[in-house]
C-alpha cells in the first residue's frame, strides 16, 4: 500500500505576484479596522446611503420589467420565463433600455449593440484591459491619485501602469503627453488612458470643459483610447452638469464604463461599457470592440445574472428611462452631504488657526484634506480606537510616492449630524498631533 503524500502547501512564490502587491491588501486592512471598531463614524466607503433602499420596490421592478417584455417587446410567457431564468445573451439583455437611459441623461447616443452589460463596472474594466493589452510593451497610463479598481485589474493582468498627475482641475493634458513621450522613448506603446472627468476617486476632482476637449485632441494626435469612468456624473454640488467625454467624441476615442451602483443601487452588481471602436480582424471582417469583449466575458462571467438586469430594467422602465429626473432626491442629499461635510470642516479645523487645507469638490462623495504630519495606518489605528472615527489614507492611491499627507473622506454614506460628529472626533485627533509638540 501506497504511503500517503504530505498535504498541500503553497509558498507565495507559488502564486502569481500580484497577490504579494500591497495595493491588493488595502481594503483587507481598511475592512479589519472597521471591523473592530464598528462603533466609530467611518468616512471610508464610497457607499450609496442606504436610508434611500426599499426592499419592497424590487418586486415592484421585477414586475415592470416582465410588463415590459410581455407588452413593449411581445414576448410570450414562456419567452418571459427564459429571460429571467436563463443565461440570456453575453452583451447583455437591457442594452437597449441602458441606451435610451445614456441618450436622455447623458446625451450618449449609441447603438444598443455596442453596449456590453457586465457585473458590476469593474468587470467592464477588467475585459477591455484585457482586450486593449497584447504584451509587456502595452502602457497603460493613470491618473495619479487614482482609483485603485483599474490599477488592481491591471496588476492581475500584468499590465503596466504609468501614473499621469493631476491638479485642481483633474487630470492635465500637459502632464500626459509628457507621460506619453517617456513610455514612447522606452520602447512601449501607450495605449489608453483611465480617467474620471466629474468629481473623481479619490480627489474629488473635476475637469472643465475646455480641458476635456483638449484631452479628445490630445488623444487623436497621439493615437490614444480614453478609459472614461462615469459614476458620480448625476451628483453636482453646484448644479452644473459638464458633458462627458463619450458625448463629445466624434472619433471613436473613448470606451464609457459606466454603473448603476450608484443611480440605482450597487447590490444589482449591474454595470456596462459602451465599446464602439471599429475592429477588423484578421481576416478582413468588420466589427466593434463590445463584440470583442463578449468573447472575453464568455470566459469569465459568462453573463451578467438576469434577475439582476431585470431588477435594473424595471427601475429604467419605471422612470422611463431617465435617471437624472428619478434620482433628484439623491442628488440632493449628496449635495446637502457635501455641503455638510465642508461646513463641519470650516467649524471644527478652521485653516485660519491651524495648517491644514482641504479641496471644495462641485460634487460627488470625496474630498481630500492635507495635513502637516504623515496621515498613516498607524495614525489610522488611532483614529478609530481613541477618536472612534476613520478615514482613508490618500496614499493608497498613488502609484508611487504621494498622499503621505493626505486624508481622503467620503460624504455619502453617513447623514449629516454624523458627518459633524465624525469631523469633531477626526479634528480632534488632527488637532492633538499638532499641539503634542506644545506639551
Amino acid at each position: 500500500m501506497a504511503r500517503p503524500g504530505p498535504d498541500a502547501e503553497l509558498t507565495s512564490a507559488q502564486l502569481h505576484s500580484s497577490l504579494s502587491d500591497p495595493l491588493l491588501d488595502v481594503m483587507n486592512f481598511l475592512n479589519e479596522v472597521t471591523s473592530r471598531h464598528p462603533e466609530a463614524i467611518s468616512f471610508g466607503p464610497g457607499r450609496p446611503y442606504d436610508g434611500f433602499f426599499e426592499v419592497d420596490r424590487i418586486g415592484d421592478y421585477l414586475t415592470a420589467y416582465t410588463r415590459y417584455l410581455e407588452t413593449d417587446l411581445g414576448r410570450t410567457p414562456e419567452e418571459v420565463r427564459t429571460a429571467l431564468f436563463q443565461y440570456g445573451r453575453t452583451n447583455g439583455q437591457i442594452n437597449d433600455l441602458v441606451a435610451r437611459t445614456l441618450a436622455n441623461d447623458e446625451d450618449i447616443h449609441v447603438d444598443p449593440a455596442h453596449v456590453v452589460v457586465t457585473v458590476g463596472c469593474q468587470e467592464a474594466m477588467l475585459l477591455v484591459l484585457r482586450a486593449l493589452v497584447t504584451g509587456p510593451d502595452d502602457v497603460v497610463l493613470v491618473t495619479d491619485p487614482g482609483y485603485v479598481g483599474i490599477t488592481g485589474a491591471a496588476r492581475l493582468l500584468d499590465a503596466e501602469t504609468v501614473p499621469v498627475p493631476e491638479d485642481e482641475a483633474g487630470l492635465d493634458p500637459d502632464a500626459l503627453l509628457a507621460a506619453v513621450r517617456e513610455v514612447r522613448a522606452r520602447g512601449k506603446r501607450p495605449r489608453a488612458v483611465y480617467v474620471i472627468p466629474d468629481f473623481a476617486n479619490p480627489s474629488g476632482t473635476s475637469m472643465p470643459v475646455d480641458r476635456r476637449r483638449r484631452l479628445l485632441e490630445l488623444a487623436a494626435e497621439e493615437d490614444l483610447l480614453l478609459l472614461e469612468d462615469n459614476p458620480y456624473g448625476f451628483f453636482s454640488r453646484t448644479g452644473e452638469h459638464r458633458p462627458t467625454l463619450k458625448s463629445l467624441d466624434t472619433r471613436h476615442r473613448v470606451v464609457h464604463f459606466g454603473s448603476f451602483a450608484k443611480t440605482c443601487f450597487p447590490g444589482a452588481r449591474v454595470g456596462y461599457v459602451i465599446a464602439d471602436q471599429p475592429v477588423v480582424t484578421a481576416s478582413g471582417a468588420r466589427t466593434v470592440l463590445a463584440d470583442e469583449l463578449s468573447k472575453i466575458k464568455s470566459m469569465v462571467t459568462v453573463n451578467t445574472p438576469a434577475l439582476a438586469q431585470a431588477v435594473i430594467g424595471g427601475m429604467l422602465v419605471s422612470y422611463d428611462c431617465r435617471l437624472r429626473e428619478a434620482d433628484k432626491d439623491l442628488v440632493d442629499f449628496y449635495r446637502d452631504n457635501m455641503e455638510a461635510l465642508l461646513a463641519a470642516l470650516d467649524r471644527h479645523l478652521p485653516q485660519d488657526r491651524w495648517p491644514v487645507r482641504w479641496n471644495v469638490p462641485d460634487g460627488g462623495f470625496f474630498l481630500s484634506l492635507t495635513v502637516p504630519f504623515d496621515a498613516d495606518d498607524a495614525f489610522l489605528r488611532e483614529s478609530a480606537g481613541d477618536h472612534g472615527v476613520i478615514w482613508t489614507p490618500m496614499r493608497y492611491f498613488h502609484l508611487g510616492s504621494g498622499g503621505e499627507r493626505q486624508i481622503r473622506l467620503s460624504a455619502s454614506y453617513l447623514t449629516p449630524h454624523e458627518i459633524d460628529e465624525g469631523v469633531r472626533r477626526l479634528a480632534g485627533h488632527v488637532i492633538e498631533r499638532l499641539t503634542q509638540g506644545d506639551r
